[in-house]
């Protein structure tokens, strides 16, 4: 897990309407675990134990700093510790922790040395084998992560360095510069560049697989959200849309291509 995206969490202003939204528009289930004080609710694929993502409040300094409702994903290290060192040393910035997660593992939220944020999370021992998880692809997973840095390049050389990233397909956009796709040891799960100009900030955008993205749009609209662009067919055939929760929380959708 080392250096791979391995959970994904939405913070938000009401977590049962998002999570009522995001069942009709993903299919998810939900559960929910009370911790610290708050409850943690699981984003499960239909027919899985293991969730997919979580959702939690978003808490009051986030909202006296007037920072929206937001995902935000987490990449797996084997030690935290060490890895906040080796990025805060590049330029980093820690927003929280390292902190434990009681029987779960240990978490830091950073922003990378451009801004975007991130969280890094060190799993703890396990006592058992670990469960199914949904076949990539698989309508409510995430199938594409996409960085809009403020430098593109140097955004790629700064997690190549720390992650072990390689680079896989570059794709020209003229004049909006290099979509840079990247793998680790496998198939390409991301792509970075340099942020376009109405974008105002730095920042890491998830895309979440479906079936069939002209019905979940038509489920976005009708359940609260907005869609602000697509859906557009992508180079290597998948179809995305741009979308943002009646929250306020920017999320995409995928359809993966068919073969």
């Amino acid at each position: 897990m080392q250096g791979i995206f391995v959970w994904y969490e939405l913070y938000t202003t009401d977590p049962a309407l998002a999570a009522e939204f995001y069942s009709k528009v993903l299919g998810w289930t939900t559960s929910v675990n009370s911790m610290a004080g708050f409850d943690y609710t699981m984003l499960h694929v239909p027919g899985f134990e293991m969730g997919t993502a979580g959702m939690l409040p978003r808490p009051q300094e986030m909202e006296q700093a007037g920072v929206p409702p937001h995902w935000i994903g987490y990449i797996g290290v084997m030690d935290l510790d060490a890895m906040v060192r080796r990025m805060t040393a590049k330029g980093s910035a820690v927003h929280f922790g390292p902190a434990d997660i009681p029987n779960i593992g240990r978490f830091a939220s950073l922003a990378d040395p451009q801004g975007a944020a991130i969280c890094l999370f060190e799993p703890g021992p396990m006592d058992g084998p670990m469960p199914d998880e949904p076949a990539p692809g698989t309508q409510g997973t995430v199938g594409w992560h996409e960085l809009h840095a403020g430098d593109g390049p140097a955004a790629f050389d700064f997690y190549a360095e720390m992650f072990d990233w390689q680079k896989d397909m570059a794709v020209d956009m003229g004049e909006l510069g290099i979509y840079q796709t990247v793998r680790r040891d496998g198939p390409a799960f991301a792509g970075i560049m340099t942020k376009m100009p109405q974008v105002p900030v730095p920042l890491w955008a998830y895309y979440f697989c479906v079936d069939d993205i002209e019905a979940a749009v038509d489920r976005v609209s009708t359940n609260g959200g907005t869609v602000l662009h697509g859906p557009q067919e992508v180079p290597g055939g998948s179809r995305i849309a741009n979308c943002q929760d009646p929250q306020g929380a920017m999320f995409s959708l995928v359809e993966p291509a068919r073969a």
